[in-house]
């Protein structure tokens, strides 16, 4: 029903946040994908997101590539700045946009057809350079677009809706991303909001390449007995790490307990929090493990979902290459052509 626009009227008693939007302001466009695709329900997470932390919606720039899930950005924050690449490319663009203004918040969206196969070698170097953004791919096995063809990410021996049995191994691409050294990686299902929506609510706040692979299933070509991206599948294999919650930063609460005992905390807003202290058995900050962890289980069937790791200090490609504190984009003649002294010194250091 693309031909329906949606109605301008807001409701004056819908819920506000603290710069006083409501969840309409983060919206996009009437949603053209297939009924109760996982897509939408990421765009979900992400306008609840968003809603959540307060973020002005023109400070956010979604960038995406083709396919379905590079659809999707039209369908939330429609007041924010966008740019539809072309296949497989949008990690070029968002890094070119990225180092022109450093001010602005990216997030790129993609798919696995986007991202595993004709972009491989742009997400790997977009993740391994550090770029500041949050990169959502939206996986769910096929190429929707042309009728179901198994993508790259699809589990070798998993069937398609006509039958046809997957030979190829799969890509992994939250293990290539923990490889090359993201500084924020975690997985969802897109039927789980509330592991979903503070994940990136966390990779929105991070600084550094946020990954997160979001398992969408095709509710067209991927949702049947067989395959192993559907809604029932990943339910009934679904292995969370951890129990998500995200808050942003103030001064923080600092408390030293022993194992196996609780202690009374007071919160901000004046509330109690009785805290019982177990033994943890993963552990985020450790990258080697999280790759071990998640092979281990994917061995066994199991898809493992939470933030798999988080860097305990990150940088991201701004502070790589030492750039200036202010947007290259406002950088005037005079900043950029400092004359012909500076060049010729430059010169001479490369002699």
């Amino acid at each position: 029903m693309t031909y329906v626009v949606k109605p301008k009227f807001h409701h004056p008693d819908l819920p506000k946040n603290d710069l006083g939007f409501t969840h309409r302001d983060y919206e996009g466009k009437v949603s053209t994908l297939c009924a109760g695709c996982g897509h939408d329900s990421i765009t979900a997470s992400i306008i609840e997101a968003c809603f959540q932390l307060s973020i002005e919606p023109h400070r956010v720039a979604k960038i995406s590539g083709i396919g379905c899930s590079s659809k999707t950005p039209d369908y939330f924050l429609g007041n924010s700045h966008g740019f539809n690449s072309v296949h497989g490319r949008m990690p070029s663009v968002l890094t070119g946009a990225n180092l022109a203004n450093r001010d602005l918040i990216y997030m790129g969206v993609s798919g696995d057809g986007d991202s595993a196969s004709i972009g491989f070698g742009q997400f790997a170097h977009a993740i391994r350079r550090g770029v500041n953004m949050v990169y959502i791919v939206e996986n769910n096995g096929v190429y929707g677009l042309t009728k179901g063809q198994f993508s790259a990410t699809a589990d070798r021996g998993s069937k398609s809706k006509r039958g046809v049995v997957n030979s190829d191994n799969a890509i992994d691409l939250v293990a290539i991303a923990l490889q090359l050294g993201a500084s924020f990686v975690g997985r969802s299902f897109s039927g789980d909001k509330t592991q979903l929506t503070p994940l990136i609510k966390a990779a929105i706040e991070h600084q550094g390449a946020a990954f997160i692979d979001v398992i969408s299933p095709c509710v067209a070509f991927n949702n049947h007995a067989g395959s192993t991206k559907s809604f029932d599948y990943v339910r009934e294999h679904n292995e969370a790490v951890n129990r998500l919650d995200f808050i942003s930063g103030r001064d923080p609460i600092k408390v030293d307990y022993a194992p196996g005992s609780v202690e009374m905390v007071e919160q901000h807003d004046g509330t109690t929090l009785a805290l019982r202290k177990l033994d943890s058995e993963y552990d985020v900050h450790d990258r080697l493990a999280a790759m071990s962890f998640v092979q281990h289980h994917a061995a066994k069937g199991q898809i493992v979902t939470g933030l798999l790791y988080v860097a305990p200090e990150s940088e991201d490609l701004h502070g790589h290459l030492n750039t200036v504190e202010v947007p290259l984009n406002t950088l005037g003649e005079k900043d950029l052509c400092p004359g012909s002294a500076a060049l010729d010194k430059i010169n001479a250091g490369l002699r």
